[in-house]
């Protein structure tokens, strides 16, 4: 029936205007996890977990032996070292601090989008360790001040050179204790970054190489295909040759 051919054409002939799915939003098919701005702030999160619990310490430690330095100063005549050094850690205590704040208030407001500053700005990134090598130097440094002072004074007031000892040996061992742990972490970090390096690798290889079997596969394939088929025709070439003899020869 022409009539119901023309009102109902088959369905080969349907098909869907591709104008109508234009304003639709297309979603990438292949989207790797760490291209979101969001997941490249929760990028290694042990990492981040150590050096957030580290960060911590650091602000409570700092603190406290500030703030216990700063309040024996009022009880002490001689307190000068105590209030310079108390101060000093009380400082780096809130240079920590501020640097977990800016982190966290930079992800919150969403306006660094680079990848190399999300790196270095998160929790765990580049500027966690250079800030903690930082203050443990600094730590380690009052500590030797303090060492220096104690032994050049030593003679003057018993009391007063012991309680500088102490303090110093403190700061000293801390600040090194610190210094210590950075470099550990570094190394360690460097050692599975380099793995990680050399597994990937190793994955590239494994994949060159089924890539080249199969290539070198599929050619051997088609070079026996060429040599049947240049059999068959030099066969046939030579059946037509030796017939046409024949018939010459009758």
């Amino acid at each position: 029936m022409p009539e119901m051919q023309v009102f109902f054409p088959p369905a080969s002939v349907l098909h869907l205007d591709p104008g109508l799915n234009l304003h639709l939003p297309r979603r990438p098919q292949h989207l790797h996890p760490l291209e979101t701005v969001e997941l490249r702030w929760s990028h290694r999160p042990r990492h981040a977990l150590l050096c957030y619990c580290a960060s911590v310490a650091l602000v409570v430690g700092l603190g406290l032996g500030g703030v216990g330095l700063l309040s024996a100063t009022t009880t002490s005549l001689s307190g000068e070292w105590r209030l310079g050094v108390g101060t000093t850690l009380c400082l780096l205590a809130l240079l920590v601090l501020l640097k977990q704040l800016l982190s966290s208030a930079i992800q919150d407001m969403n306006c660094v989008r680079s990848r190399r500053r999300i790196d270095q700005l998160r929790s765990g990134g580049r500027a966690d360790p250079l800030l903690m090598l930082a203050v443990g130097l600094a730590v380690l440094a009052c500590g030797a001040a303090l060492l220096c002072l104690a032994t050049a004074s030593g003679g003057q007031t018993a009391h007063r050179g012991r309680e500088m000892l102490l303090s110093g040996l403190g700061l000293a061992v801390g600040g090194g204790g610190m210094v210590l742990a950075v470099g550990a972490y570094a190394s360690l970090v460097h050692l599975l970054h380099k793995r990680k390096e050399t597994r990937r690798r190793r994955r590239l290889e494994e994949t060159r190489r089924r890539r080249r079997r199969r290539m070198m596969m599929g050619g051997a394939g088609m070079s026996t295909e060429s040599r049947v088929v240049r059999v068959l025709s030099v066969a046939g070439e030579q059946a037509g040759q030796g017939s046409s003899g024949r018939t010459c020869l009758i």
